[in-house]
C-alpha cells in the first residue's frame, strides 16, 4: 500500500477507499483519447483489474492524443486494447489487464460487460454508446458517458433506477453527418485531458461508494473558449424513457448498422439502421481537407491518402473501398461519416 501512500493521505479515499479501489473491476469501451487516459489514471490509482475493448489498431494520427501509445505502436499497427496493456502492466505490474480487440455491438455488449463495476465510455459514436446505456441499465451497472471534439467535450454519470440515462437526455440518434469528429474538426489535448479527470473521478467516487458525491449534471467544457457548464439531471429522468423506466431494450434487439463485406471487390457496405438523410454538400465542405472529394446529385465520392475511397449516399449508406473487414469499415465510416 506504500504504493499509493499519497493517495491514501487524501481524505476523500483513505485507507478504505484504497481497499476498494483494489478489489474494483472496470470495464473501458473504447481505448483512444479518453479510454487511453482514464485508463492509466485508474491504473496508476489502483484499481484492482481492467478490461480493455477496442476494436482499432495505433495509427500516427493517434500519438497527439492518445497517451498510452508511442511511435513503435503505430509503426507496427499494434490493436489499441494489446498495446494498452502492455504500457499499463508496465505501469502497474500488479493490475490484472484483459485485452479484448474486438467491436462492441448489439449481439456480445452484455457478454463483454460480465462481472464488472463500471463501464467507461471511450467510444467514437452514439450508437455504440445507446447499445452500452442499454445493456448496462438492463444489467444494473453504473456507467460514465464522455466525449469530445475540437476544444469541446462533456460527460454524464448514470447509475442504473438512480439517474437518468442517457435516452432519457439523448432520446434519438443524432443523424449521420450532422456532427463534428475528431477527423473533420480536430482535436486537442487539453479537452481530452480535462473530460477524462471527471470521468475518472466519478468512476473513483463509484468505487470507493462516495454516491453521494457524484456531480449529478451533464458537463460541457470547451478549454478553449473558458466555458464550464454544469446541466442538473437530478430531476431529469423521464417516466416515459424507453430504456430506464420503459426496460425496452431495443439497441440490444435489434442489429447495428447492417455491415456486409461485397463479394470479390475488396468492398464493405454499411447500412444505418435509421432513415437518415445526409446533406452531401455540407458534408463534401467537411471532407476537402482531408481527402479528394467528387460529389454530384446522386453521392459524394471521398478519396483518403492512405488509400480508402467512401462513396456516400443522401440516405448515409456508404461503400468503403479499399477493405474487405467489416471492423475497419465500420471505424471509417463513424470517423468521417459520424454516427
Amino acid at each position: 500500500m506504500n504504493r499509493y501512500s499519497r493517495q491514501i493521505l487524501f481524505e476523500g479515499i483513505g485507507q478504505e477507499g484504497q481497499k476498494y479501489l483494489s478489489k474494483s473491476h472496470v470495464t473501458i469501451v473504447g481505448c483512444g483519447a479518453i479510454g487511453s487516459a482514464s485508463a492509466e489514471a485508474l491504473a496508476r490509482a489502483g484499481v484492482g483489474s481492467l478490461r480493455i475493448i477496442d476494436r482499432d489498431v495505433v495509427e500516427p494520427s493517434n500519438l497527439h492524443r492518445q497517451s498510452l501509445y508511442d511511435e513503435t505502436d503505430a509503426k507496427n499497427h499494434l490493436p489499441k486494447a494489446e498495446a494498452a496493456k502492455r504500457r499499463l502492466q508496465m505501469l502497474n505490474s500488479e493490475l490484472q489487464i484483459e485485452a479484448i480487440v474486438r467491436d462492441v455491438s448489439s449481439t456480445n455488449t452484455e457478454h463483454l460487460l460480465e462481472g464488472t463495476d463500471l463501464v467507461l465510455d471511450g467510444t467514437d459514436n452514439f450508437e455504440t454508446r445507446f447499445i452500452i446505456n442499454d445493456a448496462c441499465i438492463k444489467r444494473s451497472i453504473p456507467w460514465i458517458y464522455a466525449a469530445a471534439v475540437s476544444s469541446y467535450g462533456l460527460t454524464m454519470t448514470v447509475i442504473p433506477e438512480k439517474t437518468p440515462c442517457l435516452r432519457c437526455i439523448f432520446e434519438q440518434l443524432p443523424p449521420p453527418a450532422s456532427a463534428p469528429t475528431c477527423e473533420t474538426a480536430g482535436v486537442i489535448l487539453p479537452i481530452i485531458s480535462s473530460i477524462s479527470a471527471i470521468q475518472v473521478t466519478e468512476a473513483i467516487k463509484i468505487l470507493i461508494r462516495r454516491y453521494e458525491l457524484l456531480h449529478k449534471s451533464l458537463v460541457q467544457l470547451d478549454i478553449w473558449k473558458n466555458r464550464y457548464v454544469k446541466i442538473d439531471v437530478t430531476n431529469a429522468r423521464s417516466k416515459d424513457c424507453i430504456c430506464c423506466s420503459r426496460k425496452i431494450f431495443d439497441y440490444l434487439s435489434q442489429p447495428q448498422s447492417l455491415v456486409a463485406t461485397l463479394c470479390g471487390r475488396n468492398t464493405v457496405q454499411v447500412v444505418p439502421n435509421a432513415g437518415f438523410k445526409i446533406d452531401l454538400k455540407q458534408l463534401a465542405e467537411k471532407l476537402r481537407p482531408h481527402g479528394e472529394v467528387q460529389i454530384n446529385r446522386f453521392l459524394l465520392r471521398f478519396k483518403l491518402p492512405e488509400g480508402y475511397e467512401l462513396t456516400i449516399f443522401p440516405d448515409a449508406r456508404s461503400l468503403i473501398h479499399g477493405t474487405a473487414d467489416t471492423t475497419t469499415a465500420r471505424s471509417i465510416y463513424a470517423k468521417f461519416v459520424g454516427a
